[in-house]
């Protein structure tokens, strides 16, 4: 058993989770129209098309942080699971500005740099919503290997959301995690509570076993 490490308001863990999961959902909407096409990208739609695995992807999100029907509410707050434009300007942000935007890409001419700043974005925010569960995880407290059970099905589901043909890999957003997030928690230097060292060292015992299972 994990105990619970620091105090964090429910809604401020929430909206980490919901923050990429929204970025999730729009480079998945892109990548549903088959062409890269950004003006045709229909989050009404996938997340229709979805519906169950959404579903059960929040219902896995609050298991995970032990959140309450009042913080669960944030996700339709913010909008991102409803039907709304998919802009240049998103993808920027969600790719992290790695590829930048040229001048007519809202007219939607350049459908490979649409392309790889999808992939980017999708590579960044699937391992920002990993970070985000297992900091949730953590902090809720209770039994490693549930929450980490739970925390690889959110995974798997957000990855087949960000890309139907797999590029998301599971097993593969637990490595950049593993790389992008641990050391700066865990290292000597950090000023990370030992007792908050130890439970990410188990979520990251127990997260590659049952990724590399899946695999």
């Amino acid at each position: 058993m994990a105990s619970q490490v620091v105090p964090v308001p429910e809604g401020v863990l929430a909206r980490e989770i919901f923050g990429p999961l929204g970025g999730i959902v729009e480079i998945g909407a892109v990548s549903a129209t088959g062409a890269w096409n950004v003006g045709a990208a229909s989050v009404g739609e996938l997340v229709s098309s979805r519906r169950g695995e959404v579903d059960r992807l929040l219902d896995l999100v609050r298991g995970i942080g032990g959140f309450s029907p009042a913080t669960m509410a944030i996700a339709d707050e913010l909008g991102y699971l409803r039907e709304h434009e998919v802009t240049a300007p998103a993808l920027l942000l969600w790719s992290g500005a790695v590829e930048g935007i040229p001048p007519r890409l809202e007219d939607l001419e350049q459908p490979e740099v649409v392309r790889r700043m999808c992939h980017m974005a999708a590579d960044l925010q699937m391992t920002y919503f990993l970070q985000a569960l297992v900091t949730a995880a953590v902090v809720a407290g209770g039994d490693v290997r549930q929450g980490a059970t739970r925390t690889a099905e959110a995974l798997t589901i957000a990855a087949a959301v960000a890309d139907a043909t797999g590029r998301s890999d599971p097993a593969l957003v637990f490595r950049m995690w593993r790389v992008a997030h641990l050391p700066g928690i865990l290292r000597p230097d950090v000023g990370t509570p030992e007792q908050g060292k130890a439970a990410f060292r188990s979520y990251d015992r127990a997260l590659e076993a049952l990724t590399t299972t899946s695999t």
